[in-house]
Parts: structure tokens; sequence; C-alpha cells
């Protein structure tokens, strides 16, 4: 009688909500089947209204079974609960490489298995609630009749509970380099056009369609931002808005052929993530995507390692040098080019000269590695021609001679960087890929920057498919085998898999400084940054432009635009364990003083405090050098400048520390007088304040190195 009456209390229990709350209670999510058994959740942030009920599910293609000759089922209704569990995971790890030394994994979980008994299937929707947000995603164990599913669309929605503020990039299978508008969710449809002029040669999927992460904010103060974790074999996830109902539906990259995605249970669906706050600072401080991602995949880490670089990379994009050897264009050809018969343009960068001068540079200034960009032969015509076979990864130009600059290198105790542009032929690049690690390790080459320029081949591919989404996670994976770190630029926006590959130590996936030198990116455009690209992962920013007026070296009229100083600040405000002094060698020597910040500054950090930070407009964060006391902080505003109050209440108690602060001068200014910076040297100790102002497009940069 006792074990009937248990299961006539414990049945009904399924049919109603059930409810995960964060660790801390102000989180709260609760699942539930409407009418149809349509999966259905919410989530509230201290009882204010975050995701109102919103609808999950994934809608499958129209094909027929091959072994049935039935069209599919869609997973969208029709649903039962059989089982629910919940349970509580509390762990702390430690990164390779982080803003933390620590990170702790907290969360109250809540996994709900689901029937669908019309197809006689099941799959299970997990949600992860932790004290700053929540994930969720979809899991399908191998079944008999759910073994092999292609899907058309996922429909993971995100009901807004108002017409939010929110800083959005257009949708767009194969960019993210936009600057980021800033608007009302009813405001985008009317602002899409602008937004995409001159960034892309695609029409957004959508007028409505917007990219992640994506940051909000709430009349009433709530920070609120949408993004995935650990997408893994699986398309990249943009979101179309209904702007009527304030509804965000979950988008995929298509494949060639307009297909979203090809699955063989068992498989689980990357996370999709909410984080929350009444703090702007949270949402920078946020964990929550790393904590998604499975733990490192590495058995030997020792090899991984920060990076602090310069390279032959600037003067090209500025258009004073030239990454290609000759101007024969007809003659030059993979393989079969007789380059003693090619006249030199006499601007290719990549020569023994002058990678001797950045190497010398780097050795006398701290730098650990050399980048150099256009060192291999191909450059003549390779961009945007659909070309299968443009580089090899190994044979040098006839100007770079690959060992005598590696032992240059070494003798000097640096390393040159790899360089590999694929041109986007991902085929190309996977079947030269062993070789190119090979000579890697040869000349002991142990970091590689990857390009991924122009239309993908396989043609008709997007950036962001599940195809090609697996190849860069594949690149990754060999370049492991190599003891190889990856920096791969125009590849999918991170999710946070540099926890389990931290030989992933850099993206760029965003509009970069390089776009300085074609025509400027806004001075809140490094302010919005960290809310919304760097959510997933760090950035390969390349900051450190000292000449922001580049007419003043080169024919280029384009301007950087911001102060001198606040390209210092970039250095804290961007975090990445991979920086590089992008400005040329001459530049910096002009500017001995203050580039003494770029030689200081550390790239790996044991804590990280953000003091201030409102998206868009400034954000204030004190870093601590990994094992040291010593501390650094960096402040950057927008164009309407910033006046900030820093108390130095996180310093060690008892000691004093040698302060250095590189700020604006009063007559700053990143358009009328970007150049004009003061060095202040104190003595400070914990308890100090420090008051500074940042003028338009400015910033400070200071360095606490302890007695």
């Amino acid at each position: 009688m006792r074990k009937l009456l248990l299961t006539l209390i414990f049945l009904p229990l399924l049919s109603v909500a059930q409810t995960v709350k964060s660790p801390d209670g102000n989180v709260v999510v609760n699942f539930s089947l409407s009418n149809g058994g349509v999966p259905t959740y919410e989530m509230n942030y201290k009882g204010k209204a975050v995701i109102k009920p919103s609808h999950l599910g994934l809608e499958l293609a129209k094909i027929k079974h091959a072994s049935k000759g039935l069209k599919e089922t869609d997973l969208m209704n029709g649903f039962s609960i059989s089982d629910t569990k919940t349970s509580t995971f509390d762990e702390t790890w430690k990164p390779v490489w982080g803003e933390t030394a620590t990170i702790r994994n907290h969360y109250n979980e809540l996994a709900v298995t689901l029937e669908q008994k019309s197809a006689n299937r099941t799959i299970l929707i997990r949600f992860r609630v932790y004290d700053d947000g929540m994930g969720l995603r979809y899991e399908f164990p191998q079944q008999k009749d759910l073994n092999y599913f292609v899907i058309k669309e996922e429909h993971t929605q995100f009901a807004m509970a108002g017409d939010h503020t929110a800083w959005w990039l257009p949708g767009d299978y194969d960019t993210q380099e936009y600057e980021t508008v800033e608007s009302k969710l009813s405001e985008i449809r009317g602002l899409m056009k602008s937004a995409i002029t001159g960034n892309s040669s695609q029409t957004p999927f959508s007028p409505t369609g917007v990219q992640t992460s994506l940051q909000m904010k709430t009349d009433d103060g709530l920070y609120i931002n949408i993004h995935e974790a650990a997408c893994v074999d699986y398309p990249t996830m943009h979101l179309n808005l209904d702007d009527k109902t304030m509804v965000f539906d979950s988008w995929l990259t298509p494949d060639a052929q307009g297909t979203k995605g090809y699955i063989q249970t068992p498989f689980n669906t990357p996370w999709r993530t909410v984080i929350v706050s009444d703090d702007a600072r949270d949402m920078l401080a946020s964990n929550l995507i790393l904590n998604l991602n499975e733990p490192c995949a590495l058995d030997d880490t020792s090899w991984i390692h920060p990076v602090k670089y310069c390279g032959v990379w600037w003067e090209m994009i500025v258009g004073k040098s030239s990454w290609n050897y000759t101007n024969d264009y007809p003659s030059v050809r993979l393989g079969v080019t007789d380059f003693a018969n090619s006249k030199p343009n006499g601007t290719h960068a990549a020569n023994n000269d002058k990678v001797k001068r950045y190497i010398d540079f780097a050795a006398k200034n701290g730098l650990d590695e050399v980048l150099v960009e256009g060192w291999n032969i191909g450059w003549e015509d390779w961009a945007d021609r659909s070309k299968l076979d443009v580089f090899d990864f190994v044979t040098p130009y006839p100007d770079f001679d690959i060992k005598m600059l590696n032992e240059y290198a070494k003798s000097k105790g640096v390393k040159i960087m790899m360089h590999h542009e694929t041109s986007s032929s991902v085929t190309n690049y996977e079947r030269h890929m062993e070789n190119a690690y090979k000579l890697m390790n040869k000349y002991g080459y142990d970091a590689v920057k990857s390009g991924y320029v122009g239309d993908i081949i396989p043609r008709g591919e997007h950036h962001y498919s599940q195809l090609i989404n697996n190849h860069y996670l594949y690149a990754v994976k060999e370049a492991a085998k190599h003891h190889i770190m990856v920096n791969a630029h125009e590849a999918t926006r991170p999710t946070g898999l540099c926890r389990t590959y931290p030989n992933l130590v850099g993206n760029e996936s965003a509009r970069g400084t390089e776009y300085e030198a074609f025509g400027g990116s806004r001075p809140d455009h490094t302010v919005v940054l960290p809310f919304t690209r760097l959510q997933g992962g760090p950035m390969d920013y390349t900051p450190g432009i000292f000449e922001t007026q580049l007419s003043s070296w080169s024919k280029n009229t384009s301007y950087v635009h911001t102060t001198l100083a606040g390209q210092l600040a970039l250095y804290l405000v961007m975090y990445s364990p991979l920086q590089m002094a992008a400005d040329l060698p001459e530049h910096y020597e002009k500017y001995d003083d203050a580039f003494q910040f770029i030689r200081d500054v550390a790239v790996d950090w044991d804590d990280s405090k953000y003091l201030e930070a409102e998206p868009g407009d400034y954000i204030t964060v004190a870093r601590k050098a990994k094992g040291t006391d010593n501390w650094f902080i960096g402040g950057k505003c927008d164009e309407n400048g910033h006046k900030t109050s820093i108390k130095l209440d996180f310093l060690d108690e008892g000691k004093k520390y040698d302060c250095a602060i590189y700020a604006d001068a009063k007559d700053a200014d990143y358009e009328k007088n970007p150049k004009a910076y003061t060095i202040t040297h104190k003595t400070v100790k914990k308890g100090d304040t420090l008051k500074l102002t940042e003028a338009r497009g400015g910033g400070f940069a200071i360095s606490l190195i302890a007695k």
C-alpha cells in the first residue's frame, strides 16, 4: 500500500512545472510542457522576468527514412515527461592560462527526459543554473528510431520581457567583422541596411537576424547576454527576432545545400546560454561559458604558454609593404613557379633583413615571438579566386631563409610565429596540414596564426557551418599532437572550447585593429567587444598602435580611433593570453617611455577585478600578474570621455607599490591630439585612491610593481 501511495504522489508531479534555482537562489528556471506537449521554459532573476515562457525543439528535414520510407517527425511537440533528475555540482579547476588562477564551477542541474510516443523517440533537455545565468542543451540517446537525423532548423526561443537596448551585429554566415549597432530591439529592422553597408558581400538571412554573443540591457537595469557554449560538430547559432512579440528564435548556419545539421546519436547539442545580472561588471567576470565546456582533453599542457609578440604585419595592412614577392601574377603557380625569372617587387616585407630587425627588437624588449606574414609562396594571386591550391605552407620565398632566421631568433632567445593563410581552402589546408606542422616542429615554431580570408572551399560552404566548424577544431586537435598553439583568424566565434583545448590561445573572429587602416572603428568598439565577442574566449585584437595618424608614415589616410594611452589600456581591457605589439619598431622607439608599459604588462593572470563597466561606455579592470604581487590596471572609454576614481582596496596589506600611470594629457583627443599623454610615477599602498580623466576615445594604463 505504501509503495502504491508513493507512485500516485510522484506521477502527477511529472506533468507540472519543474523548477531549478541557482545556488544563491537568484536565478530561477521553470520547465513544463505546454498544450500539445511542447517543451517550454522560462527564467527569472531576483523576481524579474529574463526569459518569458519560450518553446524548445528541433524541426527535422523532410527526407525519406532510408529503412522505412517515412518522413521524419519533428522533435517539437507531442512529448510527455518520463523522468526528471536534479543534482548539484561544485568544483574548482585551474585553467592553463586565464584571467584568474582558479575558476569555480558551481551549479544546480535539472535533467528532463521526454518521450515522443507517436514516434517512439526519447530526448533529454538538460538545464544548468548558475548564480550568473543558465545553460540548456538537447541530448539524444542512441535509440532504434532516432539513430540518424538531419536538422532543418533548431527552434530554441528566447522571449524577451521588453523592448530592451541591444548591442548587435547583423546575421551573417561568413563574417563577424562589423561595428556593433546599439539600438532598441524594435529598431533592428530599420537599422539593418545601414549596419551591413561596406562590411559584407551577402545579405543577412533576415532583416531582424543578429549574431551572438548578444548583449542587452533592460529599462529596469538588468544586463542579459545570449550566446552558446561548446559548439562541437554543430553549426553556429544566430538569433532571428520577431520584433512584434520580442521573441528570438535560434537560426543555425546552413551548409551548401541549405541544411543545418547532420546528427548521429548519441549526441549533445551545444549549450544555449543566458547570462544575467544587475551589475555590468558581473557580465565581464562571468565564467559560465567556460564552465559549460568539457575539462581539458590534453594530458600534457606544459608546452602551452601565453605569448607577447610583435611582427611583420601592420605595414602590409596599412599598404606600405606587400605580402607578395613579385607582381608577375601570370607566372606564379604553386609548385611550378621559377622565381629566378620573376622580378621582385621591392616591397615584399617578409625578407631576411626586415625579419632580423624585428627579432632584434623583440629580444631587446622582452617579447616572446615574432609573427611573419607573407613568408611563403602563393601571395601573388590568392584571395577570392575560388582556387583549390594556393599555398603549400612549407615553401618560402627566395628572400626568406627559414633555417637561418630561426637559428638567428634562437640565438636571441626569441621564437618566430608561423603564419598559415588558407585562403579559405580548407580541403587544401587539411591536405598539407601534417607537413606544415612537421616543418614547424623542425624549426622550433610553437605557435601559428591561421587565416580564412575569402569564400570557403568546398564552394558554397559557410564559415560557420557544421562542416567548417569541424575543420577549425580538427586543426586545433592536430596542432596539439605537434605541441603547437593556434590563433585562428576569420574562424567561427569562440564558444569556450579553449578550456577543453587550451592550445587554442586566441581567435580574431571579430572586427580587429586592422580595420583602423580600412577607415577605422568607433571609439566605443573596444568597450562593447568584452561584453559580446569576448564572452566565448579571448581575441587577438592586435593593439598597441602609437602612430595613430597613418598618413604620417604611409599613403594611408585613415587614423586609429583612440588615443595612445587608450591603446595601452587595451592590453588589460581586451583580455587575451596572446597580445601583440602591433606597431612598427621605429614607432615604438620614438615613444620609448610609453612603450615601457607594453614591456612590463603581463599576459597571464592570478586574479582579475572589474572595477567599473557599462556596455559601450567604459570599462576599468585590474589584473594581478601570474605568480607575482604586481597589478596592472586598464581603463578605456568611448567618444564621450570618462572620469574615474580607483580605490586600491585590492592591493596586499602592508605592501608598497611603485606606481606608473600612463594617462591622456589634458588636451588629448582621439581625433585632434591622439598622442598627447603623461606618465606619472608615485608610491601607493592599499586603500589609496587614484583619480583619472580619460579623453574622448581615450584611456589609461597603470602598473603597480610590489617593492
